[in-house]
């Protein structure tokens, strides 16, 4: 019990719990207890109307090449905004190389795709839109589109100001208003760590207490309010990675085979697993980790055979369930309008 009550010390350390509360209005954005503000880009500051028409365009395929994909074929609210395939399919079924990631919380996050190349959401939009194997579209076609569009015009003008140009930056930066509305934060484990003692159950505790020990060093790279270190790690998935990962961005052999760290909040929803959607199974990831990961020279220094009992993978596994958002699956404010 002495025991238990460490590992939960050390998770409320983790998760930094100081029940700050956003000063933008609570209809624009909900910071669950325990989270920080949210940074706010100062030409883009939140409002209504920009987060109705940033709802509006996540789910319109317009933004596509051929009006066939839309932000949402790849970030399902049901499966916290993450995909169900591998790699996604963009216009005319064009085969992605890597696991879409999902966007809850994203608005926090200092440097986004798996590689990091994207320092803001506008260019992780900015990117998605305009990269061949996804939407593969570009500025100008969007801009007559929704030009051309019998509301667009309109709800652009009222978002951002009648002298507004109708143009795909204004587009983007509403998408982008809208994803940081998506915030993840109402757990069981959520409840749990804020005095509800009834929230998990025994198995989810000794998950919980085994997933912040030191015999695992889970929480070293999953760590914080987002369970994210939103550091680069090769975790030994391969000996020999045709994705460079952060090398593709910076072009350092150190960061070659390395990939940022995702959240695991809803994480039992998000399957398939790592950068290239590997694993379907959280069983097969726990698998992966409890021998160690196979041999590669970037690997980790924390990746280390953890020898894991099938009694302690299931205990993880359901800790791990815990850290489903229930309220955010069926939120009608990120529903599609």
């Amino acid at each position: 019990m002495k025991r238990a009550a460490l590992m939960i010390a050390a998770a409320v350390i983790l998760i930094g719990c100081n029940a700050l509360t956003s000063d933008l209005p609570q209809q624009l954005l909900e910071i669950p207890v325990g989270f920080p503000d949210m940074p706010m880009p100062s030409d883009n500051p939140l409002s209504a109307q920009k987060i109705a028409l940033g709802k509006r365009l996540f789910y319109d395929p317009i933004l596509s090449l051929d009006s066939s994909v839309s932000c949402a074929s790849c970030h399902k609210q049901e499966h916290g905004f993450a995909d169900t395939k591998s790699t996604s399919s963009g216009v005319k079924n064009e085969t992605g190389v890597r696991n879409a990631l999902a966007i809850a919380n994203a608005g926090y996050l200092k440097a986004l795709f798996y590689d990091g190349r994207a320092a803001s959401l506008d260019e992780q939009i900015m990117g998605a839109i305009t990269n061949p194997i996804e939407m593969h579209s570009d500025a100008k076609l969007i801009a007559t589109r929704l030009q051309n569009h019998p509301k667009y015009p309109q709800l652009l003008r009222e978002a951002f100001g009648e002298t507004a140009d109708i143009d795909t930056r204004n587009a983007v930066k509403a998408i982008a208003s809208f994803v940081r509305t998506i915030v993840s934060g109402n757990s069981r484990y959520d409840n749990f760590m804020h005095g509800d003692s009834s929230a998990l159950t025994a198995q989810q505790r000794r998950g919980m207490t085994l997933f912040f020990s030191n015999r695992t060093n889970c929480a070293v790279c999953h760590s914080g309010y987002n369970f994210t270190d939103e550091k680069f790690h090769s975790t030994g998935i391969s000996s020999h990675y045709f994705d460079g990962g952060r090398y593709e961005a910076t072009h350092n052999e150190d960061d070659r085979g390395l990939f940022r760290t995702p959240t695991l909040r809803n994480v039992a929803l998000t399957a398939p697993y790592m950068h290239n959607g590997e694993f379907f199974t959280l069983d097969r990831v726990l698998e992966l980790y409890s021998r160690g990961g196979r041999s590669f020279v970037n690997k980790d220094s924390l990746i280390v055979p953890l020898n894991l009992n099938n009694e302690e993978k299931s205990d993880i596994i359901a800790f791990l369930q815990s850290l489903t958002d229930e309220k955010m699956l069926t939120n009608s404010k990120y529903a599609k309008p």
